[in-house]
């Protein structure tokens, strides 16, 4: 029988000042003034209209993304998390992320955010060089992003992600692997390290720029995975790495298959029914105007996982984690049995792929490398 995995909550912020052209999110350039409460509104409304689905759990973490959550004020934030208190509850040492964009950064309104109850902070700073953020539509230039994380810091966040993109137009090994030092250099908790890529619906999807050449990005991933190392920092997923304790619980709930509400525009969710032997999941309209005028109004749609799905659905997250996924994790998530995909556990082993023994599946190197081919094989 499926068992209950610990719940999150997403909430979708879905304005930014400027849309940058990598970005395929649900995201908008905001209006001035945009309607902040009657957002908020909404998405109280949005999380009681989806309490039926929580069954009995309490919250393990709640993740703020966007968009650029960090446009709205601590008041706001504060009255979605007491509202999330109230009507689910809180497991012992919630963790409770708020994404920031460092071109609207401010001391005060970080300090605020820190007394409301976020205790991490995600900067969205993707490099310390004036050139490249230029080239990625940022707002914000290496000066406030190490401000930024200064204000961050002076304001009480000790627990501190920095992301940062690789493989950028025209970017050089020693371009990429500076970025990584400063971000190491200034108290880094974590780091989301990740190569750019050119998504569909994407400014740069219809003008594309000239990226780095396949072998100088092995290289910048190889000098970069040695330095965060060095540094202390361990990988535990494709693109994340941190100090030790400093993991994101949030998205390992993610990677681990867990469950989590989601709320706000375009949010989604996805939801363990144990007694309906099903996985649903859910999806809220994108559009704001859309959602603010609808929050509330009828139960949220649910699409159920099939069982041809399931193994993709799951495997999709878990073989991300460098640690690899507990077999048990699968049966009690998925429903099904490990019987169900030894024909290509046992394939990826032969191939170097995957490595396996009584208690775990975990790709190897290699696999890690090549890890969207390795997924292919149970889609």
């Amino acid at each position: 029988m499926l068992e209950l995995p610990p719940l999150s909550l997403y909430v979708h912020i879905p304005w930014c000042v400027r849309k940058c052209p990598y970005c395929d999110f649900n995201s908008h350039e905001s209006s001035d003034p945009f309607p902040e409460k009657a957002y908020v509104d909404a998405l109280i409304k949005d999380l009681k209209n989806d309490l039926a689905l929580v069954q009995n759990r309490k919250l393990h973490s709640i993740f703020f993304g966007g968009g650029t959550p960090s446009l709205f004020s601590a008041t706001s934030i504060e009255t979605v998390i007491r509202a999330a208190q109230e009507h689910i509850g809180f497991e012992d040492s919630i963790e409770i992320t708020l994404e920031a964009n460092p071109g609207t950064a401010e001391y005060k309104k970080f300090a605020d955010f820190n007394a409301a109850g976020v205790n991490r902070l995600s900067l969205g700073v993707q490099s310390f060089n004036d050139n490249h953020l230029s080239a990625l539509g940022r707002i914000h230039n290496g000066d406030n992003a190490r401000n930024a994380v200064k204000m961050a810091q002076n304001a009480g966040f000790d627990r501190l992600n920095i992301d940062l993109m690789h493989g950028l137009p025209n970017q050089t090994r020693v371009e990429a692997i500076d970025d990584l030092g400063i971000a190491i250099d200034m108290g880094a908790t974590h780091i989301s390290w990740y190569q750019l890529t050119i998504e569909p619906n994407t400014a740069f999807y219809s003008k594309p720029p000239l990226l780095p050449a396949e072998d100088r990005l092995a290289d910048i991933q190889d000098i970069g995975y040695e330095k965060l190392m060095d540094a202390g920092f361990d990988q535990y997923e494709v693109s994340a790495f941190s100090l030790y304790g400093e993991a994101c619980r949030h998205n390992i709930n993610y990677w681990e298959f867990g469950d989590y509400l989601g709320i706000g525009a375009g949010a989604h969710g996805k939801l363990t029914q144990p007694y309906q032997e099903q996985i649903v999941r859910t999806a809220k309209t994108r559009m704001p105007e859309h959602f603010m005028r609808q929050a509330g109004a009828t139960p949220p749609a649910e699409k159920p996982i099939t069982i041809d799905q399931l193994p993709i659905e799951f495997l999709m997250n878990a073989l991300r984690l460098t640690s690899g996924i507990n077999k048990n994790m699968f049966t009690h998530r998925t429903g099904l049995k490990n019987d169900h995909i030894a024909r290509q556990v046992i394939q990826l082993q032969q191939e170097g792929l995957l490595v396996t023994d009584e208690s775990k599946y975990c790709v190897t190197t290699l696999g890690m490398r090549f890890l969207d081919s390795v997924l292919q094989r149970f889609s």
